[in-house]
């Protein structure tokens, strides 16, 4: 029997938890590196077929770093009520507790929470432990996305949530504190998949793009699929309330944004990994997706660096590619999320890429194997927004083995590398918690 995409190669899933210490380490770890790396994604059950990879259940793998040494490893699925069985969709509607928690780990006002688009937030333990699901304190109705933004001078994060029935959009804030401290719905034409956003000093900027819900493809997989006929556009929301002004734009899609910011003349500049139609049918059909008859004879390419630059004052909007090499998981340092900043660092096939987006060029440094999301830390007394480090998890091509990877994020040299007792398979999005 042959398997999906999903299931096999560098996809498959582990099929226990483990936990290991003392771990081989190559190079020298800083010794301000204390913490935890967390790394969250897709892991099915054994014998489970969830029938696309954004769907598996969900498990943290993390590593402890204290005083340059790798104190321990360990896996942990998230425990939540889709894992015992639960239906996301059943008699009396939607659970939003039934759901895989595989996409995100945050950390906010002390709680860490495993994240996925569609539901609650799960509450974990340093040592990767299910506390359960979240809702503060019974104010939050809607999921939460896997990528809330947390603004660095005031503390608070902002996140949304999208569904398949009314409202399909709110938006949502949490105080420094962790309570709810608002919710907006806002207006669009009908269910899409609104994977990310962006929050600059004084708006939110929404993703409004073709890829909808099909109530026939429920029960398949994602019941979501490409549709020209929806259009594409930017939305852009007052942060301290007001209408949303909307921006067509050329039809594509983006799991995921860089930074944005507002310019010196009051601009709003938005760099992302945007998807052509071609370059996501490639992508959707391959992890599980309902095909793209229109965009299957042409069912190739990639996600590529791309800029949007919006002006509230004129109403004019202009886009720009950054780059033809493609590439995923754009990340920076999010001590400027929203304020301008220079660097994004994404990871291709076999590689981590450095973009400096203010002079155009960029540098590629090949890891030798297959990367995860580079997650940036500064270093104590940054100096430079590339005064840190990156942590990606990289595993071997061969299917043999995982390394935890530290870079210099100033010119991508290699710092260190823990070697991981076990493979580790893709997955999404890692985060650094610092002690």
């Amino acid at each position: 029997m042959t398997l999906p995409d999903y299931l096999s190669g560098l996809k498959a899933p582990v099929a226990d938890e483990t936990d290991a210490v003392d771990l081989p380490v190559t190079g020298t770890l800083p010794d301000d590196l204390t913490g935890r790396y967390f790394r969250n994604g897709p892991n099915p059950l054994p014998g489970r077929d969830p029938g696309h990879w954004f769907t598996g259940d969900g498990m943290l793998h993390g590593v402890r770093l204290r005083d340059g040494r790798a104190e321990w490893y360990r896996n942990r699925w998230v425990r939540t009520r889709r894992l015992e069985g639960a239906p996301f969709v059943g008699p009396e509607g939607v659970d939003l507790t039934a759901t895989p928690a595989n996409t995100s780990v945050i950390r906010h006002a002390g709680r860490i929470m495993a994240l996925v688009e569609v539901g609650l937030p799960y509450e974990m333990t340093p040592d990767l432990e299910t506390v359960g699901p979240c809702d503060f304190g019974g104010r939050l109705t809607t999921a939460m996305t896997a990528h809330p933004k947390e603004d660095p001078v005031t503390g608070e994060l902002h996140f949304f949530g999208y569904g398949f029935v009314p409202p399909y959009l709110t938006y949502h804030r949490l105080s420094a504190t962790g309570e709810l401290v608002e919710s907006r719905v806002v207006d669009v034409p009908g269910p899409t998949m609104i994977h990310d956003f962006a929050v600059t000093e004084r708006h939110v900027l929404w993703l409004d793009l073709p890829v909808v819900f099909d109530l026939e493809l429920l029960g398949a997989g994602m019941p979501y699929r490409w549709d020209e006929a929806y259009g594409a556009r930017l939305g852009v929301m007052p942060r301290d309330g007001g209408a949303t002004h909307w921006y067509d734009i050329d039809p594509c899609y983006v799991f995921h944004v860089g930074n944005a910011y507002e310019d010196e003349y009051g601009r709003i500049v938005l760099d992302a990994v945007r998807y052509p139609r071609a370059g996501f049918a490639a992508l959707w059909s391959g992890i599980g997706g309902s095909a793209d008859p229109a965009a299957s004879a042409a069912a190739s390419g990639g996600a590529y660096l791309h800029r949007w630059t919006l002006d509230p004052a004129t109403g004019a909007l202009r886009e720009e590619p950054l780059d033809d090499r493609s590439v995923e998981f754009p990340t920076f340092d999010e001590t400027r999320l929203g304020r301008s900043s220079r660097f994004l660092y994404t990871v291709t096939d076999d590689a981590v890429v450095k973009y400096d987006t203010r002079t155009g060029t960029s540098q590629v440094r090949d890891v030798g194997g297959a990367p995860g999301e580079a997650v940036y830390v500064p270093a104590p007394g940054a100096r430079a927004e590339d005064d840190g480090r990156l942590l990606s998890i990289v595993t071997d091509h061969s299917g043999d083995g995982s390394e935890l990877l530290v870079l210099d994020a100033a010119d991508l040299e290699f710092v260190a590398s823990v070697r991981l007792p076990r493979r580790v398979p893709l997955g999404f999005h890692g985060r650094w918690l610092e002690d």
